[in-house]
């Protein structure tokens, strides 16, 4: 079963969708878009609805992984990969913002970005933006992944992976499980052993922002770099 085609044509998503625009559906219809189509007993609108009470919301959704999403009813490879790829297209559209532009005047981007790649994980990431000179992006990358409360992460590491970037200047960002973004005694330490082993190869450490969902903390404007 697709789309609920018993549905006059001008409540259809797709339909309202392209008259309205994307903002004017709810989140289970956007979902239901994404999926294409539903099963024998349940409309697309239906399963998108399913999966938003099963996993909590889209942040929950979001966390889940391809595999996982394919041992679930209803959805096989092709509808988990297409909800894994609206993840993976909103964090590039995030990080293609930051591409050509002057990081350090586009702050709201930069936590934007993260926020996008790491509000809806469950467990610990640590992510960098490497930059030159002039604060300009030169790539992206993920330094650790780790269990529900932590992601180890060394100060050598985040130097070899600097160096290994060309880069001048980084940004770090690790996002907390447990929602609660504020910075650990042990975020404050690491802070500081990495900002003494780049001062060792002359790399500035800009900031260091902590993803706790909806919560974006940075450690610059806090004063504790």
């Amino acid at each position: 079963m697709s789309l609920p085609h018993d549905l006059p044509e001008h409540e259809r998503p797709r339909e309202r969708l392209l008259r309205h625009g994307a903002g004017a559906l709810r989140d289970a219809e956007l979902l239901a878009l994404a999926l294409r189509t539903g099963t024998r007993s349940s409309t697309a609108i239906d399963m998108g609805s399913q999966l938003m009470r099963h996993y909590g919301g889209l942040r929950g959704l979001f966390a889940a992984s391809p595999q996982e999403l394919m041992s679930l009813p209803g959805l096989g490879a092709a509808k988990a990969g297409s909800l894994a790829a609206v993840l993976e297209l909103a964090r590039r559209v995030a990080e293609e913002r930051l591409a050509h532009k002057h990081v350090l005047s586009q702050p709201a981007s930069v936590k934007q970005y993260f926020q996008t790649a790491l509000m809806h994980r469950t467990i610990e990431h640590c992510l960098a933006l490497y930059l030159d000179n002039q604060l300009n992006l030169i790539a992206t990358g993920e330094l650790a992944r780790g269990t529900l409360t932590q992601a180890s992460v060394y100060p050598r590491e985040v130097v070899r992976e600097a160096l290994r970037h060309h880069a001048a200047a980084i940004i770090l960002a690790h996002n907390h499980p447990s929602g609660v973004a504020r910075p650990s005694e042990s975020d404050h330490k690491f802070n500081q052993h990495l900002k003494q082993a780049l001062a060792l190869v002359d790399i500035r450490l800009v900031d260091h922002l902590i993803i706790a969902g909806n919560d974006v903390v940075s450690m610059a404007e806090l004063g504790l770099l």
